[in-house]
């Protein structure tokens, strides 16, 4: 072989072996990441804020489904038994947890703190949301989150764990929790001006998902059990009819965008609907945040227009 095969042998093998260890740093770099399951997309938003680019958060269930009432399956507890970290909302809310063998050292209840501040639940009406299945609304509430001072305390749960699993990148975690923290305390803020502003306006919630909301915010608000995409029967327009008649209200909350012909009847006996979507899935544009400023944004319309 003359100098020049020579030369150009002996730079492709120093190439391959660089090409080689790069890969071998990204893979490590890859590993390092935490692998993180959540079991709703509030909590799945504040641990990607946090961790940023430090770990992978998984959001298992399909979109149609609300994830409360969510199935595992098989692929699904693999999945979760491969995890770093499960971090779970509490209240009761993945239905289906004591049926999964998961080590306990990986589940984080994100509202374990504030467990007392619980809200029970004393009726309960069947019915389907999605491709889910029927289920109905007992024992606790579970949409802690909209209660945004217990967001705050959820995210700051969030950010524990993260610290717990991987200390050296606590700096990292910190700068990015406290933007996230300052950010649902002003929504806390907001929202408790609007509701002292409401005065105790009767409002109507398309759905049982609002308690944590109610409490908190102060606001007057009586559910039904509808869900936005289906025509309510006689039977639900009768109960609303006469709930209408001892809570006179003049606004309906909805989950997601009520179907027109809904909203049409609604207007003839007076109440017009806005939109408080509760986001306890991905949503298909915008996060949390933006979500949760269009929520405040659509009840602000009440008060221009009382």
């Amino acid at each position: 072989m003359n100098r020049s095969n020579t030369y150009f042998a002996t730079k492709i093998i120093l190439l391959s072996s660089l090409f080689l260890t790069f890969n071998n740093v990204n893979a490590e770099v890859d590993e390092a990441k935490l692998n993180i399951y959540t079991v709703n997309y509030p909590i799945k938003y504040f641990a990607e804020s946090i961790a940023g680019d430090n770990a992978k958060v998984t959001l298992p269930m399909p979109g149609d489904i609300d994830p409360a009432f969510w199935e595992p399956k098989a692929e699904d507890v693999i999945g979760l038994q491969q995890a770093d970290m499960i971090l779970l909302n509490g209240a009761n809310y993945a239905k289906w947890l004591p049926k999964v063998s998961l080590p306990l050292f990986k589940l984080v209840n994100t509202s374990a703190e504030f467990r007392d501040s619980y809200i029970s639940l004393s009726e309960a009406v069947t019915h389907n949301h999605g491709s889910g299945g029927k289920h109905s609304h007992t024992g606790t509430a579970f949409t802690t989150w909209l209660d945004f001072s217990l967001a705050e305390k959820q995210a700051k749960s969030v950010f524990k764990a993260l610290s717990r699993k991987q200390p050296k990148l606590n700096a990292s975690f910190v700068e990015n929790f406290i933007p996230l923290q300052k950010a649902l305390l002003e929504l806390d803020t907001e929202l408790t001006e609007i509701g002292g502003a409401l005065n105790g306006e009767a409002l109507l919630g398309s759905h049982p998902v609002y308690q944590y909301l109610r409490a908190k915010y102060k606001l007057n608000l009586e559910s039904v059990h509808w869900e936005p995409e289906e025509a309510p029967t006689e039977e639900q327009w009768n109960v609303l009819t006469k709930l209408l008649e001892k809570h006179p209200a003049k606004w309906m909350l909805w989950e997601g965008v009520p179907a027109n012909e809904t909203v049409l009847k609604l207007e003839a006996l007076g109440v017009k609907s806005i939109v408080f979507s509760p986001t306890s899935n991905s949503p298909e544009t915008g996060d949390f945040m933006t979500i949760m400023h269009e929520n405040i944004a659509n009840l602000k319309a009440i008060l221009e227009k009382k």
